[in-house]
């Protein structure tokens, strides 16, 4: 059984998004205060909290712009929280959803046909493992399983 690393948004990038830089669209991040209904950052990977500030941005998980590279809308507390330690086990968020939306990509960032799939929470971890074992699956995103959004990249340690 291969360890698991899960991979949150750098701190650079969230950093930057915090400091009014430019989103994957070329806008300034929106603001809005969380009504404690779900919404998931993308750098600490926990639930942003009733009242809290956050941003809504659109971002690219990927290196470089390519037709698999998807460009969606994301959350981030509008404040410093701590990044998600990738050795930790899988994030807060995973604890309050039921599904999510599971997918391979090639060491060429580019999705592999056959690895899309919804998958439980209870299932993640084994899926994420069976499909990592595959020669051509370099890593693994998961994104929402209704709304398709970018919540989190899943690698070998």
């Amino acid at each position: 059984m291969t360890t698991l690393r899960y991979t949150a948004m750098p701190s650079d990038i969230a950093a930057a998004y915090r400091n009014g830089a430019t989103d994957a669209n070329g806008q300034i991040p929106e603001r809005q205060i969380s009504d404690g209904s779900g919404i998931p950052c993308r750098h600490c990977l926990s639930d942003i909290a009733e009242g809290e500030e956050y941003l809504v941005l659109a971002h690219r998980p990927f290196p470089n712009a390519q037709p698999y590279a998807e460009v969606g809308p994301v959350f981030l507390h509008a404040g410093n929280c701590p990044r998600h330690d990738e050795d930790a086990g899988p994030p807060p968020i995973t604890e309050t959803r039921e599904s999510y939306l599971m997918r391979g990509y090639g060491s060429d960032d580019r999705i592999v046909y056959g690895t899309g799939q919804v998958v439980s929470v209870a299932d993640m971890e084994a899926q994420a493992q069976t499909l990592l074992t595959q020669d051509n699956v370099h890593y693994v995103h998961l994104r929402s399983a209704s709304n398709n959004c970018y919540q989190f990249r899943i690698d070998k340690a």
